[in-house]
């Protein structure tokens, strides 16, 4: 391991804090414009220090909102990011581990036709799965707006990459003891699999919740805008004046379950991500 001495140590320390000031003003700014009024950040300069008005404005925000309370806003969020992040991690590790622990006809071949799916997005296949989801009758609900994004290539390929350094010593010897297929997957690879989940589940959570164009497309009733849709909503057309305080709360609530989410499975995040004795 090198460590630094002397100079470089203070200068390597003093660049990651000029960074992380650099990242965190804009996210200050935003939270001292959610606790004054409008006239307050409308005068130049604006303050660098938070108000008074952080309860009203945080109340208004959460059950006013501007169409829709951003409490309802933040609920349809999480429940669509929970739903896309779990499900997705339990359909790439049933699909994984049919590919690795099962001898079929044709194994490689179906892994590289879900491979191959990374070149068709969302984005690419809308219409046909707009489509699809229309004709089961899943607009305006969540199912409609997580099921048409749960398979995922990429964690297929990781937990396949994994089940590959598994030693078959163990699967051998729950083949001795009596385990059944599912009895191996759940004793044994899931817990091995633990960190893979976590970053998974981070990445893959966030991907839900920053969803906007699919939300978009499937949802007219504003009572399934997530809040995403909902800032977007916020900003004035035309002439309209922005409720500037308002909008900053909304922007601050809508990065706390995401940071609450980084947080609490960093160490796991981290291990998924580098440990290579998972």
């Amino acid at each position: 391991m090198v460590e630094k001495r002397g100079s470089s140590l203070w200068l390597t320390h003093a660049l990651m804090i000029l960074g992380v000031l650099v990242v965190f003003f804009p996210i200050w700014l935003a939270f001292v414009a959610s606790t004054i009024t409008q006239q307050d950040i409308s005068q130049a300069p604006m303050p660098l220090w938070p108000g008074d008005r952080f309860l009203e404005n945080y109340t208004r925000a959460l059950f006013s909102g501007v169409n829709v309370p951003v409490a309802t806003m933040l609920m349809n969020s999480l429940i669509m990011a929970l739903g896309i992040a779990i499900g997705k991690i339990i359909i790439s590790l049933l699909s994984a581990f049919a590919i690795v622990y099962f001898r079929f006809p044709g194994r490689n071949v179906f892994f590289w036709m879900i491979f191959i799916t990374l070149m068709l997005p969302v984005e690419v296949r809308i219409v046909p799965t707009f489509e699809v989801v229309a004709g089961f009758g899943m607009l305006n609900s969540y199912s409609g707006l997580i099921f048409p994004l749960i398979a995922s290539a990429t964690a297929t390929f990781l937990f396949r990459q994994f089940f590959l350094t598994v030693p078959d010593e163990l699967a051998e010897a729950a083949r001795v003891d009596g385990a059944k297929p599912m009895r191996f997957f759940i004793d044994i690879l899931l817990p091995m699999s633990r960190t893979n989940i976590a970053a998974l589940f981070v990445i893959l959570f966030i991907y839900g919740w920053n969803q906007y164009l699919w939300p978009l497309l499937i949802t007219t009733d504003p009572e399934m805008n997530t809040i995403v849709m909902g800032l977007k909503q916020m900003f004035p057309s035309g002439d309209d004046l922005a409720d500037w305080p308002v909008i900053m709360a909304t922007s601050i609530l809508a990065m706390i379950p995401p940071v609450i989410v980084v947080i609490s499975m960093q160490k796991l995040f981290i291990r998924g991500l580098v440990d290579s004795e998972k």
